[in-house]
């Protein structure tokens, strides 16, 4: 399977996108904005990840908002938010049949890149 989860509108998703020429590569391109995360779709995710908190997005503006840094929060909890709100998932997650790559953080892109020859 060669899928990404990202945000249209997203200029950090975008940008990895047009780096990494995914978009011409066969990738499925969910928005999930549009198209929401399944809980299935997110328990794949977990499974290869290794936890729902590697998931997660702390960038997120209703971290902040909701005073979810102050809280003491459990995988299920994780689970929850990101279905409840998509913004909740950190971006973009390519997944190449086995290979999962969470995020925007250099070591993670270089990674995908190097997946992608």
């Amino acid at each position: 399977m060669k899928k990404i989860y990202h945000l249209g509108n997203c200029t950090t998703c975008q940008s990895i996108i047009k780096e990494t020429a995914i978009d011409k590569k066969g990738f499925q391109l969910q928005d999930i904005k549009f198209e929401k995360i399944t809980p299935a779709q997110l328990d794949e995710m977990k499974k290869m990840a290794g936890s729902y908190e590697a998931l997660f997005s702390r960038r997120a503006m209703k971290y902040k908002s909701l005073g979810l840094k102050d809280k003491q929060l459990e995988e299920k909890d994780y689970r929850r938010l990101i279905l409840d709100e998509y913004t909740f998932l950190k971006r973009p997650v390519v997944i190449i049949n086995d290979k999962i790559f969470v995020g925007s953080e250099k070591k993670t892109v270089e990674a995908l890149k190097q997946a992608l020859k």
